[in-house]
């Protein structure tokens, strides 16, 4: 691209006289556009910005699109089209990498670990003063040079994660630039306009779940209660196979396994019986993996540069490192956790990364008091997402026309997931996008109650109501169940943490196979009932099994059929030939 292209891509600028070559194209078109590293100086020095433009037939709009991270954009653009789907038989697709990131003049630091904060402070020297501008203000700037260079009219702006902060920036600074906005797991951006980036347990969202369930309810105190006493015991007796991680993935409902059994599994442990808190904890990292990315410096700057953190960002490293740990000290946001249950040494800054990256240029992404555009804006915001539905819905209160949907048990990113919840999102995105409509379809993640307890023996578990089945029976017959229940839920569509596993232990013995169906061999869900047979579950979740219990010598022939995934799962089948349901 030429000077004179570069200087009409300048904030306010007419259209470029010579359009980038990507703006006549029929296919997909890459391309890039070189803006100004700092957008208030047009003679700083100069960067490229990377971007991918799909145009559609006929096409009566474009729908620019980023799926969050910040990390690479470029390479998702296969998952951007799928999402959208129907939407870009009429419209354009536009996708671009963030500046300092992927394909866009790249920020390298190699070997920085957020984890070591010495490799942060080398990597924020190594990169220098230029790394204040790699930040979601200036990206702004560079997403509408792109959009001039290809001679676009009004886009619409599909947002994930952080990807919705991208979008209130731009809206901050081109209102009339766009004619909707559609945000999935929205950045909860404050009054100084910088993003909430902070952390906390949220051992809330194991309470909303909780409370759902007569099960779980029942249990003793609080389901938050519960998990703090669990971190408590490991802490003071620590167990090699629930690392205090562990612990903190665990308490995450958003996982449905998770969700529907980790409070039962931490009142079991807590009184005796490790294994079902075992058992998930064997699913997930003892320790907090590696997070080194290529784009790592990028993905710092941009943080660093559009969040708000527990320290003042213009104070020297040494001094917001002691504000950081006054406030951990103070407000511990972690709590039951502490960031020394993670971090042996240099824990608080091992946390907040923030601290050894210098921030001293005024960046808000949303400047308070700009003026909003009053287009359609419809944000979808689950009960299990880094931030609730109602912070969510408090920060987007300034944008006049705002819509958000809260999505019972929602998740983060929700409309990216292969699933029905997925699939519902997914619906609301692209009758948004296509007709600016509002549409509530009532998605929900909700298919579960959370148990309450796993019972350790036949004797432990109540009788099942079939009336022609003798107590003993029907006991039995509850045991079966609560085993084929327990295998099934593995299935559940928001499990991702069991998503291609091909086999696991049954709780107290036996073994679960994974495969077109789900075949038990000798699972004691209990430990004195045996249980074999394969269970075929059909893509609406209506399940089968045809399954052989043994107990005392015993055998007997149980058939089962319910409805897996299901707040209400109503049981039909014969015992030994006996129908009940």
């Amino acid at each position: 691209m030429g000077p004179v292209l570069a200087a009409a891509l300048l904030p306010g600028a007419p259209s470029p006289p010579h359009l980038h070559e990507c703006a006549t194209a029929t296919t997909r078109c890459d391309g890039t556009v070189e803006v100004p590293l700092d957008w208030e100086n047009p003679s700083s020095e100069r960067i490229s910005v990377a971007f991918t433009f799909i145009p559609a037939k006929n096409a009566d709009g474009t729908v620019a699109a980023n799926r969050g991270g910040p990390q690479p954009a470029l390479p998702e653009t296969p998952a951007i089209q799928q999402v959208l789907g129907p939407v870009l038989d009429r419209k354009n697709l536009l996708v671009m990498d963030p500046r300092g990131i992927g394909q866009s003049s790249p920020l390298s630091c190699p070997g920085a670990d957020p984890f070591k904060p010495a490799t942060v402070a080398a990597c924020a020297e190594s990169v220098g003063a230029r790394g204040s501008y790699f930040t979601a203000d200036q990206a702004s700037h560079d997403l509408d040079a792109v959009r001039r260079a290809l001679g676009l009219g009004k886009m619409s702006y599909f947002g994930n994660s952080y990807g919705t902060l991208y979008a209130q920036a731009y809206a901050a600074r081109y209102p009339n630039s766009l004619d909707a906005i559609f945000l999935d797991s929205s950045l909860v951006i404050g009054r100084d306009g910088y993003a909430d980036q902070g952390f906390d347990a949220r051992l809330d969202y194991l309470d909303l779940v909780c409370e759902r369930s007569k099960a779980c309810d029942a249990l003793p105190g609080t389901a938050s209660g519960i998990w703090t006493k669990l971190v408590e015991r490991l802490r003071k007796q620590p167990d090699p196979e629930v690392t205090l991680h562990q612990a903190l993935t665990l308490r995450e409902p958003a996982e449905a396994v998770l969700g529907r059994e980790n409070v039962a599994a931490a009142h079991a442990y807590l009184n005796g019986d490790p294994a079902p808190l075992r058992r998930l904890a064997r699913l997930t990292p003892k320790t907090i993996p590696p997070f080194d990315p290529p784009w790592f410096a990028g993905h710092l700057a941009f943080r660093c540069g559009d969040g708000s953190f527990p320290f003042d960002r213009l104070a020297p490293a040494a001094e917001r490192q002691a504000q950081a740990e006054r406030y951990y000290e103070r407000e511990r946001p972690l709590a039951p956790f502490q960031p020394t249950d993670f971090f042996p040494t240099e824990a608080v800054a091992s946390q907040e990364w923030c601290i050894n990256w210098p921030t001293p240029r005024h960046s808000p992404p949303r400047p308070p008091g700009q003026a909003l555009p009053d287009v359609p804006i419809l944000v979808v915001a689950g009960d299990f997402d880094v931030d609730r539905p109602s912070e969510v819905e408090r920060s987007l209160r300034v944008f006049p026309s705002a819509t958000v949907i809260r999505i019972p048990f929602g998740i983060h990113a929700q409309s990216l997931f292969p699933s029905p919840l997925g699939e519902c999102v997914r619906g609301m995105l692209r009758t948004f996008l296509t007709t600016k409509r509002v549409v509530d379809q009532k998605c929900t993640g909700e298919n579960y109650r959370a148990v309450g307890a796993f019972p350790q023996k036949l004797g432990d578990v109540a009788p099942h109501p079939a009336r022609k089945l003798s107590p003993a029976q029907r006991r039995i017959l509850a045991a079966t169940f609560a085993t084929a229940a327990d295998a099934t839920a593995r299935r559940n569509p928001h499990a991702f943490y069991y998503f291609g596993r091909q086999n696991e232990s049954g709780l107290r013995g036996g073994q679960v196979t994974f495969g077109q169906d789900i075949t038990l061999d000798g699972v004691r869900f209990v430990r004195d009932l045996r249980v074999s047979g394969p269970i075929t579950l059909t893509q609406d979740g209506r399940a089968t099994a045809a399954l052989t219990a043994e107990t005392d010598g015993r055998v007997h022939e149980v058939a089962l059929t319910w409805t897996a995934f299901s707040t209400r799962p109503a049981l039909s089948g014969t015992f030994d030939g006996i129908p009940f349901g």
